[in-house]
């Protein structure tokens, strides 16, 4: 797919400034698509549709900031498209918002690694029983009622104990990442 993007008449070193290109923010662009709410395999798709856009035009590669909110706009406008095609969309008029609040989260990187890290390094901080908890809520979807019983507590226990982990979860976010 990377040689049908770049045209023979390039130099030598454009199939390699794709792959950089790629290697260097398609984890951010997946990430951001995913945070305004595709899910993982729309935000897949979206996030090829992006690259093959912006590969198929001369491209100059400013800086990491600038190609970072440059692909992110790509795929935004994607996505609208999408979702105008399939008459589902909800449209906000502050698409710089919508960036400086991603490159705020997602760190220098604008990768959201930085945040990722920081985030497990909370969340080994948790007591194993609120680990359980969210882990069963978040990645297993279980009911309140399903972690009470899991947990050996109320209904109205496992919900408190989920959002005080939640709370030193945010609290332990914002110190790490003072920004």
């Amino acid at each position: 797919m990377l040689d049908e993007l770049t045209d023979s008449s390039n130099s030598p070193d454009a199939a390699w400034d794709a792959e950089t290109l790629i290697a260097e923010h398609q984890t951010g662009v997946w990430r951001y698509l995913r945070a305004i709410g595709c899910d993982p395999s729309l935000a897949d798709d979206l996030t090829q549709e992006t690259f093959v856009a912006v590969l198929k035009h001369p491209f100059q590669n400013f800086s990491q900031a600038a190609t970072a909110s440059y692909l992110r706009r790509v795929a935004f406008h994607l996505l609208v498209t999408l979702r105008r095609r399939q008459e589902r969309f909800a449209v906000t008029d502050d698409m710089e918002m919508l960036d400086r609040d991603w490159s705020r989260w997602a760190g220098c990187d604008a990768s959201g690694n930085e945040v990722i890290d920081a985030l497990a390094d909370c969340f080994s901080r948790l007591t194993k029983r609120a680990q359980q908890s969210l882990k069963m809520r978040f990645s297993e979807n279980a009911t309140r009622e399903q972690i009470a019983r899991s947990l050996g507590i109320t209904e109205h226990g496992a919900k408190n104990l989920m959002q005080r982990a939640k709370l030193q979860l945010r609290q332990c976010l914002e110190e790490k990442t003072k920004r």
